[in-house]
C-alpha cells in the first residue's frame, strides 16, 4: 500500500515557482508535476508575460519541464490556482491522477469538471496562495481577465 504524499509540502514547490513569477513581473501561478512516489518530474510558473506567450501557463510550464512519461495517471499536478479551462484540459487529455490546488476561492476554474472525469482533485485553502492572487488581481485586473480569457 502506498502512502498518501503530503500535499501540503508538495505545493510548496509550487507557491515557490508563484514567487518567482510575480518576482519577474508575471502572474502569480506556480506548479508542479510529481510522481505518486513524491519525485519532482518537473516544476514552472505562469510565464504569459515574460516571454509574450499564452499557452505558457504554470501547468503547462510544469508539464513541459517535466519531460514524456510513459504514463500520467500516477502523477500529481500541484498548482498554486485553481486550473483554467486550458490546464485541466491538459490533465483530462493526459489522465493526471490526482490535482492539488493551493487555492480555489480567486478563480474555481475546472475543479468541478475534473471530478466529474474522476480526477482526484485535493483543494487546500491555503491562505499564502489565497492572499498573493487577491492581491495580485485586486493590482491587475486587465492582465487576469486576459489570462482567463475574460474580456
Amino acid at each position: 500500500m502506498t502512502a498518501t504524499p503530503d500535499y501540503r509540502a508538495l505545493l510548496e514547490t509550487a507557491l515557490e515557482e508563484a514567487r518567482r513569477g510575480l518576482a519577474e513581473g508575471g502572474i502569480p501561478i506556480g506548479a508542479a508535476l510529481y510522481h505518486a512516489d513524491g519525485r519532482l518530474l518537473g516544476c514552472g510558473h505562469n510565464r504569459r508575460v515574460q516571454e509574450d506567450d499564452p499557452s505558457i501557463h504554470g501547468e503547462t510550464d510544469a508539464f513541459r519541464k517535466a519531460g514524456r512519461q510513459r504514463s500520467y495517471r500516477d502523477t500529481i499536478m500541484v498548482t498554486t490556482l485553481a486550473p483554467c479551462w486550458y490546464c485541466s484540459g491538459l490533465v483530462r487529455q493526459f489522465n493526471i491522477g490526482t490535482v492539488v490546488v493551493g487555492e480555489a476561492v480567486n478563480f474555481a476554474g475546472g475543479v468541478d469538471w475534473l471530478r466529474e472525469a474522476g480526477t482526484q482533485v485535493v483543494v487546500l485553502d491555503d491562505e499564502r496562495c489565497i492572499t498573493m492572487m487577491r492581491e495580485w488581481i485586486a493590482a491587475n485586473p486587465g492582465l487576469w481577465n486576459e489570462d482567463i480569457g475574460e474580456d
